[in-house]
């Protein structure tokens, strides 16, 4: 038997360090039907504003050469409707929650977060600062440091629930941005989101998304994100969180040779919906076939090549 259990916040205790990403999992009883949720490290909710949103208008998914575009823009329910509706039958299934949230200023992060203060059944927030595909809110805290620290901040005083802020790829420096987030009281770290791409019908001569440009996640991506993870995982004190193109039990135990104390599963959940509990198995057996009793002995062990 291999020690799966990772400590991604203080006090925060995962069985095993695999998650579903924000926005690829729905509210966990989607994926129900297919495997016992319960058996993930945790669950990251779909994205959760103050009030119910509609989203961006269709075409809002296509796939891309070894990825796909999304510019969904945040459609949820509202977070009344989840903490009604979605919560109690997360907490009879048994899984870690997680909530994502999000919003156009700082004061709904704060009021989100005062809100899900305390509630039975949510182990942390997810603050999202980096969804490329909305007109306001998030990536405009995403990409400035300051900003993106006074954010935090505020969310830490709205809540003793603890934090992982998610960070955004489409900066000039993400440490920057991680340090200032770290100062501003986050207790973990989840990057990258996706990519800002675009696809065209040239048939047609116009974009395919209907929002013109969206965010590029799978496959494409994951060199990106590794670099950056490991970039950040070596540069902060607390957790980070990889995310980016993982589709098998390999990219995950990439992930955490990098440095990541636990890794999200997005798109591949879109291929095979049992994806997330497969990686799981993956990475318990290649670390028995590698002698290596305990996960955490094996998360940023990567050796350097020579200068």
């Amino acid at each position: 038997m291999v020690d799966l259990t990772v400590e991604i916040a203080p006090g925060l205790i995962l069985k095993n360090p695999v998650l579903t990403a924000s926005g690829t999992f729905g509210y966990g009883r989607e994926y129900a039907p297919y495997f016992d949720i319960a058996k993930l490290g945790g669950i990251i909710t779909k994205g959760l504003s103050l009030e119910p949103k509609t989203g961006n208008p269709g075409i809002r998914i296509t796939e891309t050469a070894c990825g796909m575009l999304n510019a969904i823009g945040l459609e949820n329910i509202g977070i009344e409707q989840f903490l009604s509706m979605e919560l109690p039958l997360l907490r009879k299934l048994g899984a870690v929650v997680i909530v994502n949230i999000f919003g156009q200023e700082q004061a709904d992060y704060a009021a989100l977060a005062a809100r899900l203060d305390g509630v039975e059944g949510i182990s942390a927030l997810e603050i999202n600062i980096s969804c490329p595909n909305v007109k306001a809110g998030g990536i405009q805290f995403g990409t400035d440091p300051a900003a993106a620290a006074k954010l935090v901040a505020a969310v830490r005083q709205a809540t003793s629930l603890p934090l992982i802020t998610k960070l955004s790829p489409n900066v000039s420096d993400i440490v920057a941005i991680a340090q200032a987030v770290v100062e501003a009281g986050s207790d973990a770290l989840s990057l990258i989101n996706t990519l800002m791409g675009m696809a065209i019908d040239l048939d047609r001569k116009k974009p395919i998304l209907g929002n013109t440009t969206g965010g590029l996640s799978g496959p494409a991506i994951k060199p990106v994100a590794l670099r950056m993870v490991y970039q950040v995982a070596s540069a902060v004190s607390v957790p980070v969180i990889g995310i980016g193109g993982i589709v098998n039990q390999r990219d995950a135990l990439e992930f955490l040779l990098a440095g990541a104390t636990a890794v999200e599963i997005g798109t591949a959940s879109f291929i095979n919906p049992q994806s997330a509990a497969l990686i799981v198995a993956g990475i318990e057996n290649y670390l028995d076939r590698q002698g290596c009793k305990r996960v955490v002995d094996f998360i940023g062990s990567l050796e350097k090549n020579p200068a």
